[in-house]
Order: C-alpha cells, then sequence, then structure tokens
C-alpha cells in the first residue's frame, strides 16, 4: 500500500483476561495504566490469531523485530474490580502506509469498560544506526494474514 492508501482490516480477535486483586488501586478499581498492558497483550494475541510469526521468526526472516507503540489512548467509561473476568476485542481500523491504528475495546460481559487505540508501526532495526529502529513496509504475505 502506497503512503497514504488506507483500509480497514476485517479480521477481530478477542483476548480475555480476569483482573487480579494487584491490578487494583487501594480504591479496589483497575489502575489505570493496567488497561494499556491488556491492550498490549492483546495486540500479539491478535497477531499470533492472524497467523503472523514470532518476532524471533519475522526478525531472522524479514528484519522485523515487532510493532512497537507510537501512540495510545483510551476512553474510560466504566470501572473493574478484581475478579471480574473482561475480554479486549482488537482490530486493525486503519493502514496508513508504514503505520496501523489498533483498536481495542475492552467489555465486562456486555458492558462496555474501555474504548482504546493504538498507533503502531512494523519495525526492524536501523541498518546505518543498528541502536535505533525505523518503520517498515509490512511484507505483503503478512499483510494478507491481517487483512
Amino acid at each position: 500500500m502506497s503512503g497514504e492508501e488506507r483500509r480497514s482490516a476485517s479480521i477481530v480477535h478477542t483476548t480475555e483476561f480476569t483482573v487480579e486483586f494487584g491490578d487494583c488501586d487501594p480504591a479496589r478499581i483497575v489502575f489505570y495504566p493496567n488497561f494499556f498492558r491488556w491492550m498490549d497483550s492483546a495486540a500479539r494475541h491478535y497477531f499470533e490469531a492472524a497467523g503472523l510469526p514470532s518476532w524471533r521468526e519475522t526478525e531472522a526472516t524479514d528484519g522485523i523485530i515487532g510493532a512497537p507503540l507510537v501512540d495510545a489512548s483510551a476512553r474510560f467509561r466504566a470501572p473493574a474490580s478484581y475478579g471480574d473476568r473482561i475480554a479486549v476485542e482488537s482490530s486493525i481500523a486503519e493502514w496508513r502506509g508504514r503505520s496501523f491504528v489498533m483498536r481495542h475495546l475492552i467489555r465486562r460481559g456486555s458492558e462496555l469498560l474501555v474504548e482504546g487505540t493504538e498507533t503502531r508501526i512494523f519495525a526492524r532495526l536501523n541498518p546505518e544506526d543498528p541502536t535505533r529502529i525505523q518503520a517498515v513496509e509490512l511484507p505483503e504475505r503478512f499483510r494478507l494474514l491481517l487483512c
């Protein structure tokens, strides 16, 4: 896909978690960074469910070391507490050339708790400075798995 071409993917994957006591603050509600941790984990489960190889394998075959975040946001609608079973529904909402937007809807049963988005890139080590990373186009065989 060229630089500004944008389209949505149709794959949706759900990852389930149980909120533990240690995920909560003294008010017994989930400490907000944990929602970002669960979205990050759900993103990797999404890639695995779509058939994307492990990052170790993509690094060996294509130089792709992962899909790091470049932006993240969340809208918190309702609290969760320990013992709650939550489901993170993940999808790719938009492709933007070398970046893409993942959407995560976190629910407890049918109740929407959090709406989150993550902008990510597929990255490799910069050949001119291996202490840095750079965004790369996703190989077509991987794009076909995600779309």
